[in-house]
């Protein structure tokens, strides 16, 4: 019994349910064996969340105000469409943001941030204060960094 649920678990955890920075389980729970998610630290948590290169910069930009797809897409042309698009569709499974669908011709889609989504202002202000202080300091030890945008409105209006 144990061989094969080791055997489970070992292709669940490498194939499929590998998430970086957790750990996780198969428990039995009446007769299913399902996925336990164990975090060591709460970090771990949030950067399950909104770990990732675009998710906290998708979050800034909606701080100001609901935006569809392309005008994300165009305030951050270094992204690709697809990325863009399953970074948006993670954060809506986690309930950082709310995805509206009109009904309309031709289809119309804009994300805003959820109530839990605007929870995460301080945690988003502190990382921004905290890498516009190093951009400083690598500027004075004579690294060439440009910072574009040195506000944090979007973070400020959630």
């Amino acid at each position: 019994m144990y061989d094969i649920i080791d055997s489970i678990f070992y292709y669940c955890k490498y194939a499929l349910f590998c998430t970086v920075g957790t750990s996780k389980y198969l428990m039995e729970v009446k007769g299913d064996y399902k996925m336990e998610k164990i975090y060591h630290m709460g970090i771990e948590a949030t950067l399950d969340v909104i770990g990732g290169k675009w998710k906290p910069i998708i979050l800034c930009k909606l701080g100001n105000q609901a935006m569809r797809s392309g005008e994300l897409k165009r305030q951050m042309p270094n992204t690709t469409q697809k990325v863009l698009t399953q970074q948006l569709r993670e954060l809506e499974r986690d309930n950082i943001i709310h995805r509206e669908v009109y009904n309309q011709v031709p289809p119309k889609v804009t994300y805003s941030l959820t109530e839990e989504g605007k929870t995460l202002r301080e945690l988003l202000v502190a990382m921004s204060v905290w890498g516009e202080n190093r951009i400083k300091q690598q500027q004075n030890q004579g690294e060439n960094i440009v910072l574009v945008y040195d506000e944090h409105n979007g973070f400020l209006e959630m």
